[in-house]
């Protein structure tokens, strides 16, 4: 099969919801053509296509297409996830976790990629949402401990004089592959991104508090799917536009 076809096939596929078919199909180039094929072929599929396949990581299993997905097609996809309308984040922070800590990947290169698209800082804040005290514990403090913590925020000012402080906690003491090494690496790697972040964060708080939290947001959004429908493989975004151009 050449490789415009297997991209139509693959597109069929997610937008018919069967995202394992899709998967395989991958898959089997890798497996008949090698890696450098996937990924010409991953380079040419839609950022929404790429994310429709990757968000369903399982641990269970390493995934070809999560291993060899480059930074900035991660990056599209990352900064486009919100379109499911996952208020949990399970799958961000899934996904995120599974490709920027994979064996062999440098997560500065993928977080960088990340930041420089428009979205970016909004779905690291995504990815944070359910640790907000803590983060803002170890913007303060250096430490992920919240009783150490007054409860007071830094200002944007003191967050970036306190920018290119020393570490308190070394990164291997939470080598986690999850949110407090992401956090660490943000901190004293990417320090202007990690403000940038948090500062997200902390107006995304604000609107939760107002009662005026993402979900009214996501409302807005006519290309956005109920992802209890998603994570059973029922729908993704393409599928519901392929639907909504049906009906039309």
């Amino acid at each position: 099969m050449n490789h415009l076809a297997l991209i139509a096939k693959t597109q069929s596929l997610i937008a018919a919801g069967d995202i394992v078919g899709a998967e395989s199909a991958l898959v089997e180039l890798a497996d008949t053509e090698g890696d450098r094929a996937l990924m010409v072929v991953l380079e040419q599929l839609p950022a929404k296509d790429v994310l429709a396949v990757i968000r369903e990581y399982d641990n269970s299993k390493e995934s070809v297409v999560n291993l060899l997905v480059s930074p900035a097609q991660f990056a599209r996809a990352v900064v486009i996830e919100k379109q499911y309308r996952d208020l949990t984040r399970t799958h961000l922070r899934g996904m995120m976790n599974a490709i920027i800590f994979r064996e062999g990947a440098d997560p500065v290169e993928f977080l960088t990629a990340i930041g420089d698209l428009e979205g970016g800082s909004e779905a690291l804040a995504d990815y944070f949402s359910e640790k907000w005290s803590r983060i803002e514990a170890f913007a303060r403090t250096g430490t992920f401990d919240t009783i150490e913590d007054d409860g007071e925020m830094l200002s944007e000012t003191a967050l970036f004089a306190s920018a290119y402080a020393n570490p308190r906690v070394e990164q291997d003491e939470v080598a986690d592959q999850d949110w407090m090494e992401l956090a660490w690496i943000l901190r004293y790697q990417l320090p202007d991104l990690f403000i940038e972040m948090l500062l997200v964060l902390r107006a995304k708080a604000r609107a939760h508090d107002l009662g005026l939290g993402d979900e009214e947001e996501l409302e807005d959004d006519d290309g956005k799917v109920e992802t209890g429908d998603t994570d059973r493989g029922k729908a993704t975004p393409a599928a519901r536009e392929s639907d909504e151009e049906s009906a039309i």
